[in-house]
């Protein structure tokens, strides 16, 4: 029996109309979403999406921090297709990473939605000389792959059995306390993976933040940008 199991079907099923309705609310909320929220005076920050996505899935958080001052990019890997674009040892990543610190003179912050969480987390742990930080927002670091809805379309995209054992080392090292600062962004209503495998109670080192969101778009619901916009001034 899995220790950690997927959310409750009926909260899948739903997963798609709270996205709608959330980001249908976008704009009505977006200036009370940026009014007493942190400012940033130009810290690099790395945006890296969840799994299938790309740059655009993470628009609206970018445009958000940019408001409040961060020098907010993306990744430019294109989409998430797992170790397939970010190298099998990362290196095409940390190269993204260091070219950001070259250029702003300063290690990079990464945000990280869903699998880009995880890939966050594994960056800090091998140069984290370069990075300033980690916020993961929904990303199923800390349980088994099966408590989530998608690990098949992930074996499927990605082309790696969850149960390969270079894969389960990698998920062990991702796992582990960071050397860097970090904040956990979770939900406990998330319909495709177990709110509980997204962070680590009592992890060293990690701010553990509660919202109420759905996985769909979670990039893109407003308490969320706040949550990842107060996370990034307060590990500064």
């Amino acid at each position: 029996m899995n220790p950690l199991p997927p959310p409750p079907i009926g909260r899948f099923v739903i997963e798609t109309p709270r996205a709608a309705l959330a980001l249908a609310g976008v704009p009505f909320r977006w200036r009370a979403a940026l009014d007493g929220a942190p400012r940033a005076t130009g810290e690099p920050v790395m945006l890296l999406p969840g799994l299938f996505n790309g740059d655009r899935s993470n628009t609206i958080m970018a445009r958000y921090l940019r408001t409040l001052g961060h020098d907010a990019r993306g990744w430019a890997l294109g989409r998430n297709f797992g170790q397939r674009s970010i190298g099998a040892d990362g290196t095409t990543l940390f190269d993204r990473i260091d070219a950001i610190a070259q250029a702003t003179g300063r290690p990079v912050a990464l945000v990280g939605v869903s699998l880009g969480g995880i890939m966050a987390r594994l960056a800090a742990h091998r140069r984290p000389d370069l990075v300033e930080q980690v916020v993961t927002v929904a990303s199923p670091y800390a349980g088994p792959a099966r408590s989530t809805h998608v690990w098949r379309l992930y074996e499927w995209i990605s082309g790696e059995s969850v149960d390969d054992p270079a894969v389960l080392a990698l998920a062990e090292e991702v796992r582990r306390p960071l050397p860097v600062p970090a904040t956990a962004i979770w939900s406990a209503s998330d319909g495709l993976v177990n709110g509980l495998g997204c962070h680590v109670v009592g992890e060293p080192g990690c701010r553990s933040v509660e919202v109420v969101s759905s996985h769909y778009g979670v990039q893109t619901r407003l308490v969320v940008l706040r949550a990842v916009a107060e996370a990034l001034a307060g590990n500064r």
